[in-house]
């Protein structure tokens, strides 16, 4: 498998469809729009996925806060077991994030450190590129 690569992003889902028995992964912007997605799916399931996820996520934050008898709160994974397997929901802290999918078979403990580490070098990779200052600074020149 590979994935279909919208913007440089099979760096990041490459490594999650190497855990045995994942089908499918999508990374995806937090207001529900694809920004790559593997083989498995067609653009318009990874389209669908994209839009769900979003929305799942939006109620998991909203019932979190409500469990919690806050106003908010951040979501830092989602796991949705199903007859048919696991859905695994990651999002990073720079608006995007990361839904891989995994038939019953796949070890839930496997898929979850992939794609934490995945988001994690996501965000490394975001600090590294972050504008800097001519001096050296993190004050944007």
């Amino acid at each position: 498998m590979t994935s279909r690569d919208m913007s440089d992003t099979a760096w990041v889902l490459e490594p999650i469809l190497q855990v045995p028995h994942v089908v499918a992964a999508v990374l995806l912007t937090k207001d529900g729009l694809v920004t790559g997605y593997t083989d498995a799916l067609s653009q318009p399931s990874a389209e669908r996925v994209a839009a769900i996820t979003s929305t799942v996520q939006g109620a998991c934050r909203t019932a979190a806060a409500a469990f919690a008898d806050k106003d908010r709160a951040e979501v830092r994974q989602v796991v949705i077991e199903s007859d048919h397997g696991y859905v695994l929901i990651v999002p990073t802290d720079h608006g995007t994030c990361v839904a891989a999918y995994g038939d019953g078979e796949v070890r839930l403990d496997l898929l979850a450190h992939r794609v934490h580490s995945q988001v994690a070098r996501m965000g490394e990779k975001a600090m590294a590129a972050a504008p800097r200052g001519a001096d050296g600074d993190d004050t944007p020149a």
